[in-house]
Formats: C-alpha cells, structure tokens, sequence
C-alpha cells in the first residue's frame, strides 16, 4: 500500500491535500463544546427535525445516513433524556418522532455555541469569506451525492 504521502497515490497533490483537510473537519465533529447539553448524535437529529416535521426512524436514518440499528439507538439515548418523543398517527403503522419542548431548548442553546463559535472563526478567516466557503462546499457535497448514487446505481445494475 503506498504511502498517503506519496504523490503516486492521489491525483494531485491538492487531493491529498484537500483529503488531508476533509480528515481534519471529520474529526471535529465529535467535538466537545463547553457547556453543550447535547451529545453530538442527539443534536444532528433535532436539527434534522428542526424544520418542524416529524420523521420516522427509517426516514432519519436515511437523512443522517445511519444504519437503522444507530439512529434507533441514537433516538432512544435521546428520548431517555427527555429530547425526543415517540406518537402515534392514526392510518400509519410507524411511530413519529418529534423533538419536546426540552429537545428544542437544549437544541437552541447547543446551536447558539455553535454559531458563536462559527462566528470567531470566520473572524479569523484571512483570506477567506463565509460565502465562498459555503458555494465550495455546497458544490462539493453536491458532487459527492452524484457520485455515490451513480456508484450505488452501478453496483445494482451488476447485480
């Protein structure tokens, strides 16, 4: 296997370092944020339901892009503190989740050090601004998503 600083190995050296750079933001996601109330699962889920409409387990898992047996595992941690409620819909056999009153408060206030955070570092930003970065990184995740579904198409088509 070659090394992943060899320049055999990568396109370029930009994907490598770019690669390099993905690498580090993957693992900041895990990050702590001091006076956080939520774990970084529960909080990727009530801003996926943040848009007010109720999912089921299947369909958050399928937006966060987990395994059915993590994003049950996530929402149950979740509901045990009080993030989250399960209800019933009549005529549909799925339960819906929802965030409480408490998921919406602790949501606000993680989501306020986040933002806090975002806004010192695009303060030191230099050179740089915000809305170039967004316009990238939108185009970029846009890409990945064409890739990965033309990927999985091909995959099923073998089959």
């Amino acid at each position: 296997m070659p090394d992943a600083g060899d320049i055999s190995f990568w396109e370029s050296p930009v994907y490598r370092d770019l690669a390099e750079e993905l690498l580090r933001m993957s693992r900041r996601r895990t990050n702590v944020f001091p006076g956080a109330r939520l774990e970084t699962s529960a909080f990727g889920i009530l801003w996926t339901l943040s848009d007010g409409r109720a999912r089921t387990l299947r369909e958050l898992g399928e937006e966060l892009d987990l395994e059915q047996s993590t994003v049950n595992r996530q929402v149950n941690a979740a509901i045990k503190h009080g993030y989250l409620e399960r209800f019933e819909v009549s005529g549909q056999l799925s339960r819906l989740i929802r965030p409480t009153a408490l998921g919406i408060e602790a949501f606000e206030h993680d989501g306020m050090l986040r933002a806090e955070r975002l806004v010192r570092v695009f303060s030191d930003l230099t050179p740089g601004a915000p809305d170039a970065l967004l316009h990238e990184l939108r185009s970029f995740n846009d890409a990945y998503d064409r890739t990965i579904a033309r990927q999985h198409h091909q995959e099923h088509a073998a089959r």
